[in-house]
């Protein structure tokens, strides 16, 4: 982690940081860390590092254990299909709401979150193409009203990334995810609701049922996803 300039705003850039850290594996699942030591490495005082763990706390990345720290947690496969039914549950009503609306400049915003995935796919840089891909989800959700819904889905995504995993080049590949992507905005440029909302239906329950096989498969587990009634979102 970097230290935090202080002339910046103090309590989001010491978020950011220590979100950063946990979302990129710096900071370890399954470790604990002290609140004392964090700040130290990120040059602050303790009391704002400790109300941003409280803030992460409360999104699920770390828990305080009482006398011994914080650790960082590790996101289940359970974790993985809960995360995945809500989106789904979420982001296509907030799909057809941006489309229906209109919203100015979404689909010019949505076209510079698909160039720089192109690129990134060209570059092999997955991590600027997940980036990229995060921006796209968000500019949707933003473009429906509902800002808490886009807050929220931002936390849900972390919750994934906490699990240190991806389908990219395991169970497809970024060429794959682009062309879902670019389903969704040509359906959202042409102002077709609904069309734009199965669209992601499909992307969303694509990308879990092939998450979750994968990991169950790697972890030795049952299938995790076929307990949950997907077929419901799906249709």
């Amino acid at each position: 982690m970097r230290q935090i300039d202080t002339d910046r705003n103090l309590a989001k850039a010491i978020l950011d940081e220590l979100r950063g850290a946990i979302v990129s594996g710096e900071l370890v699942p399954g470790t604990l860390y002290s609140v004392h030591d964090l700040a130290a490495r990120l040059g602050v005082s303790r009391t704002p590092v400790r109300e941003a763990l409280i803030q992460l706390a409360e999104r699920g990345m770390v828990r305080f254990e009482r006398n011994r720290g914080i650790r960082v947690l590790q996101t289940s496969l359970h974790d993985l299909e809960e995360i995945f039914a809500i989106r789904l549950l979420l982001e296509v009503p907030a799909t057809f709401r941006a489309t229906s609306q209109g919203t100015p400049g979404l689909v010019t915003d949505l076209h510079t979150h698909l160039g720089a995935m192109r690129r990134a796919a060209e570059a092999r840089d997955e991590a600027e193409f997940m980036a990229a891909d995060r921006r796209f989800h968000e500019a949707i959700n933003v473009a429906s009203g509902n800002l808490r819904l886009a807050r929220y889905v931002d936390s849900l995504r972390d919750m994934v990334f906490l699990r240190g995993t991806s389908t990219v080049d395991r169970s497809r590949g970024l060429d794959d995810i682009l062309a879902e992507h670019e389903k969704i905005a040509a359906f959202v440029e042409q102002g077709k609701p609904t069309e734009a909302a199965e669209a992601m239906r499909r992307h969303l329950l694509t990308t879990a049922q092939l998450l979750i096989a994968q990991e169950s498969a790697e972890a030795g587990e049952p299938v995790s996803f076929v307990s949950y009634d997907w077929t419901r979102l799906s249709g």
